[in-house]
């Protein structure tokens, strides 16, 4: 079971709101989801993050998203990735 980190929508037409759910990742966007990690909120920017479930869905290998990632990064729970440039 290949495990994601990603959002999943929620809100209404034009007023889009997010959760941060771990899922496996054949399950579809709104699909049953295994743990809920945070929100987002795009509209005024607000990101809401429990880092502790986070890091420890990181450490057991869990994969997220580049928006996720984007995030995740924000709220400094990883690292920002470094650029492989010559």
């Amino acid at each position: 079971m290949a495990v994601k980190m990603r959002l999943t929508r929620m809100g209404d037409k034009k007023t889009p709101f997010y959760r941060v759910v771990v899922i496996d990742s054949h399950k579809a966007r709104d699909g049953q989801y295994v743990d809920l990690i945070g929100t987002y909120n795009p509209l005024n920017e607000e990101v809401k993050i429990d880092v502790e479930k986070a890091k420890k869905w990181v450490q057991c290998g869990v994969q997220p998203t580049e928006t996720v990632r984007t995030l995740l990064v924000r709220e400094n729970v990883l690292e920002p990735q470094k650029s492989h440039k010559a």
